[in-house]
């Protein structure tokens, strides 16, 4: 259906005529793609202020049949926050709907707006004496409903969990404008489904998520971070049982790092300090988050055990929150320095822990069995089983986009033998919706799709993603 002077009319008397924007030269912030996979082509971007305009947009569009596409930072890997058809689509950004509601700090929780930005959410929680766990390298752009839409990991899943288990309440615009306050702070509500949990992760497909009530915590009041030397992923395993039976709920993070993409940043990143030790296939990037400072290190005598095992090989050990920075810069610039090698596509997967070490090994087999010019970049959570598992191919550029299905048909299939996930953090979207439809169950597509059809029946929401 095309926009015509009515509907924008009605539009524009919602929110205003500058925050309905129908002229594509200034569509970019929120049409350019990070992954540069998706043309996004909306008839209209809607910029609603409150969740009551956005319900009343949402009722202009169910009653035109407008498909409706909810979009936060736009810094989505899949293609979730993308038109999925040219000049019919709106999208309905939050990026104004960035306020601070309430704090509570004897609740320990936190009200805000969806279209808050993530590193102002941390800023919020730290001014009241707070600390908001949820973190990743593209927090500066990434709004908390994004988050929540891919129920979004990060760094400090290991002690803190998911988004999904960082949320309270949420309050949603459903596809009939319906508004669905659900912003309760209880910790415990056993009175029926559990709705909340319905619409994170569902990428925009069952409503439009406009605040949310958040956990709080203790701010760390210090923290222990090392760069490590490890000889395989085997090792890095073992390392990881022995710190979490060690150090308990102190471990925060524990990351694994191939080799060939710490060579990337120091190829192509050349202002970025890598730390210097024992060179070797892997390293392992790890932190402790204490309550409180002590005299002595609660990492070091771990690491010392470790080396007399024979499961490290050398290890740095931060001695200030500056060389703790250092160490994570490094890691949080692999993607850049991917993308400048050329070719980069990315996939984040999810696997059983113990099972990594041979799923790393049989998979890099197949693949580069199937395309010896394939180079990888595997990095991620090992403490929460997740990778992020990326090729690059800088003699040739176009190789990993030409051959991107066969690279991920090969990938997947040995995630999914080793009763793995295609997708950890970063959804499904338009990117893996048919890896998804291939290897989900029958009774799961079907309940997936009755849920939808029962909450969005005109199909209006965020159409041609994850189902």
């Amino acid at each position: 259906m095309a926009l015509t002077d009515q509907i924008k009319k009605e539009f524009i008397d919602i929110c205003g005529e500058t925050n309905v924007i129908t002229d594509p030269a200034l569509y970019g912030p929120y049409t350019d793609d990070f992954t540069d996979h998706y043309e996004s082509k909306p008839m209209a971007v809607l910029r609603p202020k409150n969740t009551e305009e956005v319900s009343r947009l949402i009722k202009i569009c169910a009653n035109h049949k407008i498909p409706v596409i909810p979009q936060g930072g736009n810094t989505n890997l899949t293609g979730s926050a993308s038109t999925s058809q040219p000049d019919s689509q709106v999208l309905l950004s939050l990026s104004r709907m960035k306020n601070l509601i309430s704090v509570d700090t004897k609740g320990d929780s936190m009200v805000v707006e969806a279209g808050m930005v993530l590193a102002d959410v941390h800023k919020c929680a730290e001014e009241n004496g707070r600390y908001f766990p949820l973190s990743f390298a593209a927090e500066g752009n990434a709004t908390i409903g994004g988050c929540l839409a891919c129920n979004a990991g990060g760094v400090a899943v290991l002690r803190y969990g998911t988004t999904r288990e960082l949320v309270l309440g949420i309050e949603v615009v459903l596809p009939d404008g319906r508004i669905w306050n659900g912003l309760k702070s209880l910790r415990k509500d056993n009175t029926g489904y559990d709705f909340k949990d319905l619409f994170i992760g569902s990428e925009g497909t069952l409503g439009v998520i406009t605040k949310v009530v958040l956990k709080l915590y203790p701010i760390p009041q210090e923290k222990e971070t090392a760069w490590i030397s490890v000889e395989s992923p085997a090792k890095a395993v073992d390392l990881l049982n022995r710190v979490k039976a060690s150090a308990g709920s102190l471990l925060t993070a524990f990351e694994l790092i191939s080799e060939k993409p710490i060579s990337r940043v120091k190829k192509n990143l050349p202002d970025i300090e890598v730390p210097e030790i024992t060179p070797s296939p892997w390293k392992v990037l790890l932190e402790l988050s204490l309550s409180e400072k002590r005299e002595e290190s609660a990492l070091e005598s771990i690491l010392e055990q470790a080396f007399e095992a024979e499961e490290i090989m050398d290890a740095a050990i931060a001695n200030s929150l500056k060389d703790s920075e250092v160490f994570w810069h490094v890691r949080e610039s692999i993607p850049l320095a991917d993308r400048t090698e050329g070719g980069s596509i990315h996939s984040d997967i999810s696997l059983p822990i113990a099972v990594i070490p041979e799923f790393l090994e049989v998979s890099l087999n197949k693949l580069r069995e199937a395309y010896p010019w394939i180079q990888d970049s595997i990095f991620g959570h090992l403490g929460d089983g997740n990778l992020h598992y990326n090729f690059v191919s800088p003699e040739d550029p176009t190789l990993t986009y030409k051959f991107e299905q066969e690279l991920r048909d090969i990938l997947y299939s040995c995630v999914m033998d080793y009763n793995g996930s295609i997708s950890a953090e970063h959804g499904i979207g338009m990117l893996k919706k048919d890896h998804n439809d291939s290897f989900k169950s029958e009774v799961e597509l079907d309940l997936m799709k009755k849920i939808k059809n029962a909450i969005d029946p005109l199909g209006i929401m965020n159409p041609g993603k994850l189902v």
